[in-house]
């Protein structure tokens, strides 16, 4: 098969985009994702990539079918020896068997196909997780069987296997009774076949003469009513057994065995099977490939939106620390206390709109004689705004860990981080604190060094030499909070008198645009120091997205890779 390393290029390149764990979070119906994943990456590596790389290598057929169907006692008749296990105890089949003709015995024990099933050679039962290889010199070259799981088992486990190994096969041959061929779960994988173009038998064991006729007549009706007319169909009569290990007669299973030894000596038969499956097969890619990438984006979208959560968090954290700059809850208690201690009260606040060059007279002399009052003053401020980030990131945090776990995503990535992490988040970190304080420090020679900057002024450097750069920095830095709302009663006269009285003094000095750009240069450092704080603080959160679930492009290099395969596909 001429130009078949296109396609083999493009499944390759498709399996790589596979590889990543696509559904990490519990986003959507994530069981049906992480299980359509499960069985295209399992495809792919048991079927689709070893048969494209050897087209000519032996077929395989899956004997599948329900719990108690009889496949080992098939398999064990067809080949005539007693390769596998056959039993009354459910599950028999814990492992699978697969038989195969000496000849073909190297490519079935190297890991050419099912590579992660660890082979195991010899007499007895293979061990859970491994495939068995048995040999029988009656089964044909070119041809290997291999007897799966029930599809119905009580084991999950074994039920998975079962389709896993359905999936790399060339052939079905699908196994029923006359008691059970009407069961939901044969038919469920029939369809599946129907759908993929598989290639398929069915066999019906166990018919009682009496009914042979009309259980094989309604059972070709169903086959017809499901797609699957035209399927061939073998009858085994019910038969009388010595024993559960015994083997059916021989001309039970003739027309069976007959069958597939056509199949297995005619290379143009045998070619047509492959065809057919390997055709299907590809072709489910363009839908079921395409159906993965909305998926995808789906589990991306979702991780985006936690992601969102803890953004808007944060920014609701900085609206309430601009909120509290706004409100003058900062200029009440001890602030206010140290600010009267700074310039004292009674006839100063009602001196307001007196002479402004009197009241720099008068407080020059209260700045340049009580250097005490100024630093209870600003230690006090400091204090109260490391409060206040302290409040608001608090908040943040709580508002981040609640809207989580209001969303399955966001629960399932607290539970994947453990009770340590998730319980800490809904607090501010515990070095906050330490990172608030040296931040308002900063913030503060920030002040300074404005006022410093713009008294350099020589028109105003006299005028700011009076009072002295540390006293107009503190009337700067409590400009900054310059609203009163919040504040009721006789604390609006103070408050308000605060802030009045600092911004008056600094106008006289500096003038009015000066002081309006002084104070937004101050009040913007701040916010932006802040917003530093809880960026750091939202990273606990987002630091928990980074780097989960698939990359940005991978829903795109998915849609583009099968419609390469889509493109490469004639066989």
């Amino acid at each position: 098969m001429e130009g078949n390393v296109g396609l083999l290029a493009a499944l390759q390149s498709l399996r790589h985009h596979l590889e990543p764990d696509l559904f990490p979070l519990a986003i959507g119906d994530v069981a049906a994702d992480r299980r359509a994943l499960k069985e295209l990456r399992g495809q792919l590596d048991d079927y689709l990539l070893p048969r494209l790389a050897a087209i000519d290598a032996p077929l395989l057929a899956v004997v599948g079918g329900s719990t108690g169907a009889g496949k080992s006692t098939l398999v064990n008749s067809l080949v005539g020896e007693s390769v596998t296990e056959p039993g009354v105890l459910r599950p028999t089949t814990l492992a699978p068997t697969l038989v195969a003709n000496p000849a073909d015995s190297a490519w079935f024990t190297s890991t050419n196909i099912l590579p992660g099933l660890p082979r195991v050679t010899g007499d007895g039962r293979g061990e859970p997780g491994t495939l068995r290889i048995a040999t029988a010199d009656l089964l044909p070259p070119g041809l290997a069987l291999l007897d799966a799981p029930d599809i119905d088992s009580v084991v999950i486990a074994n039920r998975e296997l079962a389709a896993q190994l359905l999936a790399a096969a060339d052939l079905w041959l699908f196994v029923t009774t006359a008691a059970r061929y009407a069961d939901e779960v044969p038919w469920s994988f029939l369809r599946t076949a129907r759908e993929r173009s598989t290639a398929l038998a069915v066999i019906l064991q166990r018919a009682p003469s009496e009914a042979r006729a009309p259980v094989t007549a309604d059972l070709t009706r169903l086959l017809r009513e499901n797609g699957l007319g035209g399927t061939p169909l073998f009858v085994v009569s019910e038969l009388e057994l010595p024993s559960e290990h015994a083997r059916l007669p021989a001309q039970a299973v003739q027309p069976i065995a007959t069958w597939l030894a056509g199949l297995s000596a005619d290379a143009r038969s045998r070619s047509a099977v492959v065809r057919r499956t390997l055709t299907g097969a590809l072709d489910s890619l363009g839908t079921r490939v395409p159906a993965l990438a909305d998926r995808v984006d789906r589990q991306r979208a979702g991780i985006a939106e936690l992601r969102a959560v803890a953004e808007r968090a944060y920014d609701s954290g900085m609206s309430a620390f601009d909120e509290g700059m706004r409100d003058g809850l900062l200029l009440r208690g001890e602030v206010l206390a140290r600010w009267q201690d700074f310039v004292g009260t009674g006839d100063l606040m009602r001196s307001l709109e007196s002479r402004i060059g009197w009241l720099r007279d008068r407080l020059t002399a209260v700045f340049t004689g009580r250097p005490a009052p100024a630093k209870e003053l600003r230690t006090a401020l400091e204090s109260g705004i490391e409060s206040l980030v302290r409040a608001s990131a608090d908040g943040a945090a709580e508002r981040a860990v609640e809207s989580w776990l209001a969303m399955p995503a966001g629960r399932d990535l607290l539970e994947r981080s453990g009770v340590r992490i998730s319980g800490r988040l809904g607090r501010a970190s515990p070095d906050l604190q330490s990172r608030a304080a040296t931040a308002v420090r900063a913030w503060q020679g920030y002040v300074l060094d404005l006022v410093r900057s713009e008294g350099a002024d020589r028109r105003t450097t006299a005028r700011a030499a009076s009072f002295g750069v540390n006293s107009l920095g503190l009337l700067l830095m409590l400009a900054v909070f310059t609203s009163t709302g919040g504040i009721t009663g006789i604390e609006i006269g103070i408050a308000g008198g605060t802030t009045v009285l600092s911004q008056k003094l600094l106008e006289a000095i500096f003038g009015d645009q000066a002081v309006r750009t002084l104070t937004q240069n101050a009040r913007e450092d701040l916010r932006h120091r802040v917003r530093e704080i809880f960026d750091l603080e939202q990273a606990r959160f987002t630091s928990l997205i980074d780097g989960l679930g698939p990359a940005d492009d991978t829903a795109a290099r998915l849609r583009e890779v099968v419609k390469a395969v889509q493109e490469r596909g004639a066989l």
